[in-house]
């Protein structure tokens, strides 16, 4: 009986020394992280706003180095953490091919962001020296990458217009030599049956070296009530050798045409003319093609109801 109440004994002793042990070393962990300490820690920062005609150099600053003094929960709390400072360059100021960036005028954001108080603690460096070099400008023609499809009965007299029609661009030279335009997204407007104005985005996939002044450009395009009109013209054939006895047939074809509702009495028949190219018939065609010569500004989406006409050679 007594070696056993010996065993119970050293068992419930054992169980008690481990309990103090381990609740001394919390008590003195967390007496020693309730001290004050001073210890430099690496801030990585983050370049915001870069100048568009600008482009910062690789061997910029890539931190900036807070001296904490604070206790060892905060301290601990930046190494796991390792918070980054934003640094915004469009309040930078600039100085032989570098910017500055002024730490003693930015202290409030810098505080608010790392969550110190400078008075306490500090940043080592009095600034931020980040060295540039000035990219090539150059304006890049808008292309409108635009589908329209009109509601029938509409139409337009104008191309779509494009504003602004071209966007300045800056970038390394041997890049940007090359390039002439930039395309914008595709966009489709179907049964279009008023007045457009609106805004398309600019495609500027694969242009990462770049950076663009404008992301966006607007269109307008007056649309208006259209009607079909048609006329019969007469068919003029072209470069027929001098010794060749031509016949052909039909010898008039048809024009459909869109007008703006308006100006529909003003268009004349006089006003088309409709040619064959003798010199375009291939070996063993007995036919040749109608194109449209010329036609009045006022119509568009013009067609023929005959193109083939056909032709035999009188002996």
């Amino acid at each position: 009986m007594a070696t056993r109440s010996r065993r119970r004994f050293k068992k419930s002793s054992i169980k008690t020394f481990g309990f103090f042990l381990i609740f001394s070393a919390i008590v003195w962990v967390l007496v020693q992280f309730s001290k004050t300490y001073t210890q430099v820690i690496e801030v990585p920062v983050n370049y915001l706003n870069i100048p568009l005609d600008k482009s910062i150099s690789e061997e910029r600053p890539d931190h900036v180095d807070l001296q904490l003094q604070d206790n060892g929960f905060s301290i601990y709390y930046y190494k796991i953490f390792n918070p980054k400072l934003d640094i915004d360059l469009s309040e930078a100021t600039e100085s032989d091919k570098n910017l500055i960036y002024s730490i003693e005028n930015h202290i409030a954001e810098i505080e608010q962001q790392l969550k110190v108080t400078l008075e306490e603690s500090k940043i080592i460096q009095d600034e931020i020296v980040i060295p540039f070099q000035f990219k090539k400008e150059k304006m890049l023609k808008i292309n409108s990458n635009i589908e329209i499809s009109y509601a029938v009965g509409y139409s337009a007299d104008e191309d779509l217009v494009l504003v602004p029609d071209s966007v300045k661009v800056s970038g390394p030279e041997e890049l940007i030599s090359k390039l002439e335009s930039v395309p914008t997204f595709r966009k489709k407007l179907e049964d279009v049956n008023k007045d457009l104005d609106g805004s398309v985005k600019l495609d500027t996939t694969g242009f990462g070296a770049l950076s663009f002044y404008e992301n966006s450009v607007r269109y307008r395009q007056n649309v208006e009530k259209f009607t079909e009109g048609k006329a019969e013209i007469p068919v003029e054939v072209i470069n027929v050798p001098d010794n060749l006895n031509l016949a052909y047939f039909p010898k008039s074809v048809v024009v459909y045409y869109q007008v703006n509702l308006e100006e529909f009495d003003k268009v004349e028949a006089a006003d088309f003319s409709v040619v064959c190219d003798y010199k375009s018939v291939k070996p063993g065609d007995d036919y040749m093609i109608a194109q449209i010569k010329s036609k009045p500004k006022l119509v568009n989406n013009l067609r023929l109801n005959e193109r083939r006409i056909q032709f035999v050679i009188k002996r």
